[in-house]
């Protein structure tokens, strides 16, 4: 049922109050955060964690209050770097709050309150004024002259003319069109009053339909991540059989369960490849202060590594594609057509044209919030500067305003030097021509001209002036004589950087798709502005009604007469479209600025929000923020993605090879009754140093030349596939064989325990080095790619080195790691002779190897 609040009293004090304890606030509920005890539990679970608490444990039972303390310490360092690295969570409900007015104009017991908006009740009469911000979905009953900007809600670039109505119901129809009655939460009056009785506040309305759609779509986790945690997961359960047996062989065979236990919890951590959520945070994280450089922010850290595998991307083209606001485009007189360019300035612009614009600046406000009439202020401002026919001293008269009968407007100028009035109107084409009581033939031919601008998808207005020499005005436009002057074109300008990033974006196999809440013509212009082919035509909001999911998947797959324009769309009809195009196993990226992209910008796999003209809904729901509007920075993003990608497949192929040795030389002493020659502290060493500062150096190593000329990898795509598996177990048992080697020839001289071990794990981590360099490229030559610059791997390959020689040379870090001391021709000739095999059986077999992997 309709609400029946008077009118002119509005509610009383009473019902208002009692409304709001029954409804509640005019605000939207924000999303609860995660814990701190959620996210300390989260990384307590993971399995290192667990591998070198244990570990720590044992120690402290031996007796080994070093040994103990070291890798205890290790767990509370890694806790704070995960602790650093949690997002944020999502705030985009909050940003909606921030989208209302804070105070609003109501009626409350007859007289004129203003309250916050929070305290807007439904059935509160509202008052309306050109520049307030709407406060909550409502329905005209008095209005004059007034127009909304809904861009936010429908995606429109132009303002929407609004009409007073006894509507029956609080049923509200979807936002956008002309001549409704209905104004929305969040949406701003650019012209004229009103007065609105509220028909819903809070999560209720329009914007707060967006914000339950927020609330209820989840984050996914990126390809990657998914891959990394099942590979992880995968090699954890099935390292415990041989762990086991490893510690019931070594309790066994020694007699010694506790020093058992802990060589069956050092092949774990040695087997365990834990290195490699390391490797994606510092990846990711790295990636994201590189893209923030250029101008991009990157929310969800994760949305890096996916936009590299992105197979279509989605963009709003109000605000995305174009500039969100209106210029002038054209000025057509007689036949005459001036066309702007560029930013015009006066000797471009001819004098037949001066007039037009001169009315047309005559016929709005001096300092309008209607954005065609900023953009005829501000060309007329620029191109006849310096002329005759800017009016700075006029005196404005009267003001006869555009109404649903007459869609013209027509403002009474008096000026100092002129006895007669000067009447300046503006307006829609059919109501000039009629206030110009054109003949047949002219107002065909002026329709002709209206048709011809207006298939080039801009919004047309014709001009009119006339003079009156009476000293009473008459009551009504049509009494004035006027004379056709010209017509007036503006557009929604198009991003000068689109066309290019577009190209960009084909050549690298992504398929571009413009959603717009615009009209067909305008649409379809802009598409061919910028480049963007839609063999198919365009799809309305109209047409996605009449499709079930099936048939919509069908008509966004189908490769002849592709369709990439989607027109009159509704909010919920992007999520659709996202949505249809997930099923379809595409990896979407959808960029947008609005309030009515929130949903899709989250439900996308990468969602990119503007950051300069975008909404604070629409930055929150997204990914990856555009600071600078650029639409060009996505291509950088798109490369950054397509690097990470690759390097992070570098890096697991040093991973795998690293962790062989490793594991071999913690398992095969236990086996054969040798002492140990890899402990906990040793394997600690290599997880918090080798590791993280190798992933540095990949991450920092330049994406391959023909990163941006290839097609998006394949949805199953893995990381883990067979030939990178294979690649990394080649290099790893080399590197094994090499260990053995050392390590028995250490014997044989007769180096004592330490002394040998010492030997081993420094020709584990020159081994460990020369890895780094082999993985670098997989498209050049060794030998180019050891000498590709890169300083971060010269820090790395140096602090590497130094720790080794602190951990052998000084009796501290010496007694800690269980080393005897090893005279330094031994660790020389260690040196030469691991570096040579490596590099010669990496000079015979890497080239054709890699080949078959990249």
């Amino acid at each position: 049922m309709s609400d029946t609040t008077d009118a002119v009293k509005g509610l009383s004090t009473a019902e208002a109050q009692q409304r709001l304890n029954t409804s509640g606030w005019n605000e939207l509920p924000s999303a609860k955060p995660r814990s701190l005890f959620a996210i300390a539990w989260a990384i307590l679970r993971e399995p290192m964690f667990i591998l070198l608490m244990s570990c720590g444990g044992i120690y402290l039972l031996l007796g080994s209050m070093e040994d103990a303390f070291i890798l205890l310490g290790s767990v509370v360092v890694i806790m704070a770097l995960s602790f650093s690295q949690e997002r944020k969570s999502e705030r985009a409900l909050e940003a909606l709050r921030d989208l209302s007015s804070p105070t609003a104009l109501v009626l409350r017991d007859s007289e004129q309150q203003r309250i916050h908006s929070r305290d807007v009740v439904v059935g509160d009469i509202v008052l309306l004024a050109e520049g307030d911000r709407v406060p909550a979905d409502a329905i005209l009953i008095i209005s004059q002259n007034m127009t909304v900007d809904e861009s936010l809600l429908s995606g429109e670039s132009v303002p929407v003319r609004k009409l007073a109505s006894a509507v029956t119901t609080d049923v509200l129809a979807p936002p956008g069109g002309d001549d409704q009655p209905f104004v929305y939460s969040g949406s701003l009056v650019v012209q004229g009053t009103g007065r609105a009785r509220v028909a819903a506040t809070g999560e209720k309305t329009a914007l707060g339909q967006i914000g339950q759609a927020l609330y209820t779509l989840e984050s996914e986790s990126s390809h990657v991540q998914k891959e990394t945690a099942h590979a992880v997961k995968v090699v954890a359960l099935s390292s415990i059989v041989l762990v086991i047996l490893l510690a019931v062989w070594y309790g066994l065979s020694r007699g010694d369960w506790l020093n058992g236990i802990l060589a069956g919890l050092t092949l774990a951590m040695a087997i365990l490849p834990a290195e490699f959520p390391l490797i994606l945070t510092i990846f990711l994280g790295l990636g994201a202060w590189r893209i923030a450089k250029k101008h991009v922010l990157t929310r969800q850290i994760s949305a890096i590594e996916t936009l590299g595998a992105a197979t279509v991307l989605c963009v709003d083209k109000t605000g995305t594609l174009t500039q969100n606001r209106m210029a002038v485009a054209q000025i057509v007189v007689d036949d005459d057509v001036h066309e702007f360019k560029t930013a015009a300035v006066p000797e471009d612009f001819p004098e037949i044209f001066h007039e037009t614009l001169e009315f047309a600046m005559l016929s709005s406000h001096r300092d309008p919030f209607d954005p065609m009439e900023k953009a005829i202020q501000e060309a007329g401002i620029v191109t006849l500067a310096g002329t005759e026919h800017i009016h700075n001293g006029w005196t404005l008269v009267e003001e006869y305003p555009l109404s649903p009968e007459l869609l013209a407007m027509s403002r009474v100028w008096r000026s100092p030097d002129l006895v007669d009035f000067v009447i300046a109107a503006k307006g829609a084409p059919e109501a000039i021509m009629d206030l110009c009581h054109l003949d047949s033939a002219q107002a065909q031919l002026i329709s002709a001209q209206v048709d011809l601008v207006a298939t080039q998808g801009l919004r047309v207005l014709a001009v009119a002036k006339a003079s009156f020499q009476q000293s009473e005005l008459p009551a009504i436009q049509h009494d004035f004589e006027f004379k056709f002057v010209g017509l007036i074109a503006l557009a929604d300008p198009l991003r000068p950087t689109v066309r290019g990033a577009i190209e960009e974006c084909h050549a690298a196999g992504i398929r571009v798709i413009m959603i717009t809440g615009d009209y067909p013509a305008t649409a379809l212009s802009i598409a061919a502005q910028s480049g963007l082919n839609s063999p198919g035509g365009v799809i309305t909001g109209a047409d996605l009604e009449k499709l079930d999911d099936e048939q919509l998947q069908q008509r966004l797959m189908q490769t002849s007469n592709q369709i990439n324009v989607f027109c009159r769309v509704q909010p919920e009809q992007k999520l659709r479209l996202v949505m249809a195009l997930k099923r379809a196993g595409e990896i979407v990226a959808m960029t947008g600025d609005g309030v009515n992209d929130a949903p899709a910008l989250k439900a996308a796999h990468i969602g990119i929000a503007m950051g300069g003209r975008g909404t604070d809904v629409a930055r929150e729901a997204a990914a990856l923020v555009l600071l600078d509007d650029d639409f060009s920075s996505i291509v950088a993003a798109v490369r950054s993605g397509r690097r990470i990608f690759d390097n992070i497949r570098k890096a697991v192929v040093f991973v795998v090879a690293a962790h062989i040795p490793i594991a071999g030389m913690s398992m095969l002493p236990v086996m054969m009754g040798w002492p140990l020659i890899l402990l906990p502290v040793h394997i600690v060493f290599f997880e918090l140093m080798i590791d993280p500062t190798c992933s540095i150096v990949f991450e920092a190593e330049p994406e391959e030349a023909n990163v941006m000329r290839r097609p998006p990898r394949a949805n199953n795509a893995k990381i883990f596939d067979r030939k990178l598996l294979m690649l990394g177990l080649q290099q790893g048992v080399i590197l094994f064989m090499i260990l053995l080697a050392v390590y028995l020839l250490s014997q044989w001289i007769g180096l004592e325990v330490g002394q040998a071990r010492a030997l081993t794990f420094s020709a584990m981590i020159i081994g460990d080095i020369w890895l780094v360099f082999i993985n670098r490229s997989w498209s050049l030559p060794l030998r180019a790619a050891i000498t590709l610059p890169n300083l971060a791997l010269w820090w790395v390959v140096a602090g590497a080195l130094a720790m080794l020689g602190m951990a052998l040379f000084l009796p501290f870090m010496t007694s800690l790691f269980h080393f005897g001391v090893l005279p330094v021709s031994y660790l020389l000739v260690m040196t030469v002779i691991v570096s040579a095999i490596l590099l010669l059986i990496a000079g015979v077999t890497g080239k054709q190897v890699y080949s078959r992997i990249d």
